[in-house]
């Protein structure tokens, strides 16, 4: 009897090198997952400008989930986001981004806050060869500080790229910090490969 109980208590081999192997694999696949953001990141020079790549926040829809961007340092805004999304077929191959009511209904505020105004009109804007329109929101907060955002509706040919900056800071600041970002030529050369993938 006691040598059945000594057999019993002795580990397995096969046991052990099992969790060992998944172990490795495991230390494996978190490496591989922050070398893939940081050299996401890099590809995007981002980091360069102060903004750090960060999950896609919001729940799926009926378009696929986008990169979302969190301002890391003093070069940008800090407490500030910025998402950004094709919506491939998404326009009107025609006139682009028509109006303030398109805007509204395509840039995705909805999703940060569902209760948003727009204190002005919007107004026209150009990114890279993307032309469309800009509109600034007040998002209404329950507590804390008041929140602003700004939508971007850019079109290419048929297709649309979403962006939308939001944060604590005055609304100036909120869209010289975008335009920055939008700017970049590696953010640029992004929106238009992620535009011409559906092609």
């Amino acid at each position: 009897m006691p040598a059945c109980r000594e057999i019993a208590m002795r580990p397995q081999p096969l046991l052990v090198i099992a969790l060992l192997a998944l172990s490795v694999a495991w230390a494996v696949l978190v490496f591989e997952m922050v070398q893939s953001r940081a050299a996401r990141q890099q590809e995007m020079g981002t980091g360069r400008l102060g903004w750090r790549e960060i999950a896609w926040p919001f729940p799926r829809d009926g378009w696929p989930a986008g990169r979302a961007f969190r301002c890391q340092s003093a070069t940008c805004v800090q407490d500030s986001e910025i998402y950004l999304r094709a919506k491939l077929g998404f326009c009107n191959c025609d006139t682009g981004v028509a109006d303030d009511d398109e805007v509204d209904r395509v840039a995705d505020i909805d999703l940060i806050n569902p209760r948003f105004a727009a204190p002005a009109p919007g107004r026209v804007v150009r990114v890279a060869d993307l032309s469309g329109r800009a509109r600034n929101y007040d998002l209404e907060s329950g507590e804390g500080a008041p929140h602003s955002a700004i939508g971007y509706a850019l079109s290419h040919r048929c297709d649309l790229m979403v962006a939308v900056i939001k944060g604590s800071a005055a609304q100036p600041l909120l869209e010289q910090a975008a335009q920055q970002f939008l700017a970049s030529h590696e953010v640029q050369r992004w929106m238009l490969a992620a535009l011409e993938s559906g092609k």
